[in-house]
């Protein structure tokens, strides 16, 4: 028997190696293109009656419907606003910086947003209380001047659109609603 020299021996052993990786490549690539479909464990599905909960949210195509239709009516009023739409959670979905409109807005916009969706009512309102309750104006990420409005569905809050800008809280407000309402449209 011939004894191969060890640089042969190295380079045999690397294509072996190589064929062996391609050939177990190609067949999980084969099983990774057709998945198969396990059910889910009963424990899982019974865990999770009575312990899980529902909740509602606005897709993003409808809150971008809702954003466009607060800009646009900024726009009619010759205003220069940024408008932003948050989930139930207070994750921003969207937010549109209108052309012209001040670096402060933008941020304003959002936590005017999430202002009116934690407490599910118009900031101007939420701002009202402040007399009574002035730590609230501590809470992080709110900001307690008119300009956002909730939407809610069955009287539960599912998201906000918060608006900032206009020279006044009421404009800003006024365009806020004009967002909710083209979600009902």
């Amino acid at each position: 028997m011939k004894k191969f020299s060890r640089s042969a021996r190295v380079l045999t052993g690397t294509a072996v190696a190589a064929t062996l990786a391609a050939g177990t490549f190609g067949a999980l690539s084969a099983n990774a293109a057709t998945p198969k479909t396990t059910p889910a464990p009963a424990a899982a599905s019974s865990a999770a009656k009575g312990n899980t909960t529902q909740s509602t949210h606005l897709t993003v195509e409808a809150a971008t419907k809702a954003a466009k239709a607060a800009l646009d009516e900024a726009k009619k009023n010759n205003q220069r606003v940024s408008v932003a739409v948050v989930d139930r959670n207070g994750n921003t979905v969207v937010t549109l910086r209108g052309d012209g409109a001040g670096p402060q807005s933008y941020e304003s916009a959002v936590k005017k947003a999430y202002t009116a969706v934690s407490w599910n009512a118009p900031t101007s309102e939420l701002a009202k209380r402040l007399t009574n309750a002035p730590n609230l104006k501590d809470i992080p990420g709110t900001l307690f001047l008119a300009g956002g409005a909730p939407v809610a569905v069955k009287g539960a809050p599912i998201a906000g659109i918060g608006v900032a800008g206009a020279p006044s809280g009421d404009l800003d407000e006024k365009f806020a609603q004009a967002g909710v309402a083209a979600l009902g449209r």
